[in-house]
């Protein structure tokens, strides 16, 4: 009876008791979550090395050794870092020397830009740490910072080609962007080599007047864009005004020949046959000698077939 009025009497007790015991149950789950990660640890190990020593197994048997593998040599890693900073100065060269893509793309020769600032800053930082070539002995801390300058300076260009590319004309006025259009059409004539001399000539030196205060063109864009407008039309080409000129020459020299007959309805190639003294014949074999005795006598009655003909008396 005590026992049951203890219960009665501190029947709330079994709370905190419930709650103790869902803690402990917790904890339990817990460890025991831990126990089955560690055990797949472990046989996740085990697996990794017995792989790798089924590995060094088979290089043993095929006569190969650990040391074979070596790591990358310093100079094949010098002409990786190469070929990618070769590769983003030639995409930039695209920009810096092509005026067509210029004039699109006006920001990519903007040093007021920042994303262009930046990445003509970490151009001189790459071309600054480059080794003359891939045979040079470079240290670790040297190889190190020329690879991260070598990164830097393709994020850079790519986001500032990004930049360029979303921009485009919209940091000039109205005024300015009808110069930039009417250069871009002025270019494509420029460069057409169905064009004149003349007429490319003109369209150049419009394309410079209307840059003129808009773009600063390096030296080097002057030189390519100006031989692009020095080439001469080439071999077997013309123009459509020369094409069609051959075109009615011949049509109507055929008409002439068609037309221009001679007496009797001939053709001028007729007549001209007809003129032309015919070829001497040809050497046959000699002549026989003429028999002795009197000529005939000549007759005006022609001879026929079955008539015998008399020669006339002379007088």
């Amino acid at each position: 009876m005590d026992f049951w009025a203890f219960v009665g009497g501190y029947w709330w007790l079994a709370f905190p008791l419930l709650g103790a015991a869902g803690g402990v149950a917790g904890a339990w789950e817990k460890a025991a979550r831990r126990r089955h990660k560690r055990r797949l640890e472990i046989l996740k190990a085990k697996s990794e090395l017995k792989a790798a020593q089924s590995g060094l197994r088979s290089q043993a048997l095929a006569g190969a050794t650990p040391a074979d593998a070596a790591p990358e040599s310093q100079a094949a890693q010098l002409e990786r870092l190469f070929a990618a900073h070769d590769a983003v100065t030639a995409r930039w060269l695209e920009y810096e020397l092509d005026v067509a893509k210029l004039i699109a793309f006006p920001a990519m020769s903007d040093g007021r830009q920042p994303l262009t600032a930046a990445y003509l800053r970490a151009k001189r930082v790459a071309d600054g740490l480059r080794p003359a070539s891939a045979k040079a002995r470079l240290t670790h801390q040297e190889l190190t910072e020329y690879r991260n300058a070598v990164t830097d300076y393709e994020v850079a260009f790519d986001v500032a080609e990004r930049d360029a590319r979303r921009i485009k004309d919209s940091s000039f006025t109205e005024a300015e962007r009808k110069r930039l259009d009417t250069a871009q059409q002025l270019l494509t004539v420029a460069v057409d080599q169905a064009a004149t001399p003349a007429e490319r000539q003109l369209a150049y030196r419009r394309v410079r007047e209307e840059l003129d205060g808009l773009l600063s063109l390096s030296d080097e864009a002057i030189d390519v864009l100006e031989q692009k407008v020095a080439l001469e039309l080439p071999a077997g080409a013309s123009s459509p005004g020369a094409s069609s000129a051959r075109a009615s020459a011949a049509s109507s020299a055929g008409a002439d020949a068609a037309f221009s007959t001679g007496p009797g309805g001939a053709s001028s190639a007729d007549v001209d046959a007809r003129l032309t003294p015919p070829p001497a014949p040809a050497p046959g074999p000699p002549a026989r000698e003429p028999k002795t005795g009197p000529p005939p006598a000549p007759s005006d009655v022609t001879s026929a077939p079955g008539r015998i003909v008399r020669p006339k008396p002379t007088p």
